[in-house]
């Protein structure tokens, strides 16, 4: 079970379900993963004057992007390539996750320049967010091909395309 604590600063997100989203697109990380317990997730639906002022702060980057993820433990693989180690379902230290920053402005410009709807592309960034915050990433080639192919596997569970084909 996930429990998302949604904060919506932009209400745009609200006429986009971004609740309906997150309670399909996050709990099918853990399904696909096979992770049982109860996970809690914060996820804060803004614009992009607010991500841009995030990524400025947290990665110095002064410029909006469609997602930002904090974990609140670093669970990387040593290995590129590996799966991250997963949280402990019966260590209540182990349980809140992290937080997730979501876009609106650029998730719509990125779904209409990609033709998708915001509900795919919207999705797959949450998949994409929650999986950061279980360890994996994308900085090196065998990291991104991991977490690449876990992504394409979780959405097509929940009914879309694979994001990486033009």
């Amino acid at each position: 079970m996930v429990q998302i604590d949604l904060l919506l600063e932009d209400e745009r997100w609200a006429q986009t379900d971004l609740a309906g989203l997150a309670q399909s697109a996050c709990p099918a990380v853990f399904a696909h993963l096979k992770l049982d317990g109860t996970f809690e997730i914060s996820l804060l639906g803004c614009d992009d004057v607010r991500i841009a002022a995030l990524n400025s702060e947290f990665r110095e980057k002064p410029q909006p992007t469609n997602v930002l993820s904090w974990p609140t433990t670093d669970r990387a693989a040593e290995t590129p390539g590996q799966t991250p180690a997963f949280p402990d379902p019966s260590d209540p230290q182990d349980l809140e996750l992290g937080d997730i920053a979501i876009a609106y402005d650029t998730c719509f410009r990125e779904a209409q320049t990609a033709e998708k709807t915001m509900k795919a592309h919207v999705s797959h960034l949450l998949v994409h967010g929650t999986l950061h915050l279980l360890g994996y990433d994308h900085i090196n080639d065998a990291d991104a091909t991991l977490m690449e192919s876990t992504e394409i596997a979780i959405l097509a569970k929940l009914g879309f395309a694979n994001p990486y084909t033009i």
